[in-house]
């Protein structure tokens, strides 16, 4: 996602009306037979480089596959290795905080919170707060497998987690292209929320693109939903279109516009259909502070945003949408939604609380997922009279 939507002259433009999930390079090279070979002048430091890159993409495409098991037969848990935690210190033996995690302010001019002063609390047991359920909705091009290590620490502290596909987007096959509405982006998130029993809740996630997507059904189901938490999440006023608040820095962010490739499977002279991103600018864009594998499972997963549902303008209420506790996540080191466009949001359409994910980039379940786990325990504890 990003802020030069409005404009329609991209680097690339490309015309397809197949289905619009690409294969990357590497990948068709491997399916062929073939491989690039090493130049005569190439030296051993060059081979050790491209054994160690082949190991991570086979890392990562072992993990999107293990993912894709894992929703399919819920009896195959995650390989808990590919997740970073870290072990608890032995009794007596006091453990020193990493440098990389996050902190947490009300506001800018505030010092900033250190990770163990979040407060949570260790003998809350998940199965006594309001609700121990989280549904987590990825942002634009993402899916639910880029939650993996986020879904496996929740899940390991005795919350119950969804991650959600949305129309077109992770191992859900509709083609990106065809989909022309909102309604019809966020259905699998809609039929998670319509099949919860009487009194049973949910806290919503939703990261980028997500953040608009979660807002729509706050305004359908408010009585399912206890807590809405933004992650650099598109957070907007009755009224407004995602593409309406990133155009706010349009021609600032020189970067998104050379990543940006607008597919136009209906022809020349149609709006788009969706949004891709060249994958050769990903890493700077969306994963500056991300590890190479985590990376790479992005290369390989990375799928086209829907065009429609980004220029949707949202209906939202004060008697539904602003029911519902809100808090927002400021991924502090991103280079695709900056840290002035999340606080022009925030002041905008003011949250219970902010967080300030300190070192993190635009994908903090890849590059900050303890400081993130942290944070989203601290606020499923918070209790109903805390603000």
């Amino acid at each position: 996602m990003g802020n030069s939507w409005t404009c329609f002259a991209p680097k690339e433009v490309r015309f397809t009306r197949e289905p619009s999930k690409r294969i990357p390079n590497f990948l068709r090279k491997s399916r062929t037979g073939s491989s690039s070979s090493p130049s005569p002048s190439s030296n051993k430091q060059g081979n050790k480089l491209d054994d160690e890159d082949a190991q991570l993409r086979q890392q990562a495409i072992a993990a999107a596959l293990l993912f894709r098991q894992h929703q399919q037969n819920l009896s195959l848990p995650l390989n808990r290795s590919t997740s970073v935690v870290y072990p608890n210190p032995s009794p007596g033996v006091l453990k020193k905080l990493p440098k990389s995690s996050s902190s947490r302010q009300r506001s800018r001019s505030d010092s900033l919170v250190q990770p163990h002063q979040l407060v949570i609390n260790k003998d809350v047991k998940a199965d006594d707060l309001e609700t121990n359920h989280f549904v987590l909705v990825h942002g634009g091009g993402f899916g639910a497998w880029c939650w993996y290590k986020i879904m496996t620490l929740l899940e390991e502290g005795g919350y119950k987690v969804d991650a959600v596909d949305l129309t077109g987007a992770g191992i859900h096959s509709y083609d990106t292209n065809n989909i022309t509405s909102l309604a019809q982006y966020v259905k699998p998130l809609t039929d998670i929320l319509e099949k919860l029993g009487d009194g049973q809740k949910v806290m919503l996630v939703g990261h980028d693109f997500g953040g608009a997507c979660i807002s729509y059904v706050m305004e359908l189901f408010p009585s399912k939903i206890s807590k809405a938490i933004f992650i650099a999440a598109a957070m907007l006023s009755s009224g407004q279109s995602t593409l309406d608040m990133f155009s706010q820095q349009a021609g600032s962010n020189d970067l998104m516009r050379q990543a940006q490739m607008f597919l136009y499977a209906n022809g020349k002279g149609q709006p788009p259909t969706a949004i891709d991103l060249d994958k050769t600018l990903v890493r700077d864009l969306l994963f500056n502070r991300s590890p190479a594998k985590d990376i790479t499972l992005a290369l390989v997963s990375m799928r086209p945003i829907p065009f429609p549902p980004v220029m949707e303008k949202l209906v939202l209420s004060d008697k539904n949408y602003g029911s519902v506790r809100r808090f927002f996540l400021v991924t502090q080191e991103d280079s695709a939604v900056s840290v002035s466009l999340q606080e022009n949001m925030i002041k905008t359409n003011p949250p219970e609380q902010v967080f300030w994910l300190k070192g993190s980039d635009h994908a903090p379940f890849f590059s900050r997922p303890q400081s993130l786990h942290k944070i989203l325990v601290e606020i499923a504890q918070m209790s109903s009279k805390q603000v």
